[in-house]
């Protein structure tokens, strides 16, 4: 699982107008998972379901 700052320099993800991350393969919104017991977040697409970790 890449970190979304690594998804956005390799292409994976883009962020749109209002600053959403987006993937790039599906041109989907990324939802945001998150686990108390964590230090990150998991974002996930929708529609192709990879994932991506966000610090907090």
């Amino acid at each position: 699982m890449k970190s979304t700052r690594k998804g956005l320099r390799d292409g994976d993800l883009f962020k749109d107008t209002y600053e959403r991350l987006n993937c790039a393969e599906c041109e989907q919104v990324l939802k945001k998972r998150n686990d108390p017991d964590e230090v990150f977040s998991v974002r996930v697409c929708p529609e192709c379901g990879e994932t991506f970790k966000e610090l907090r």
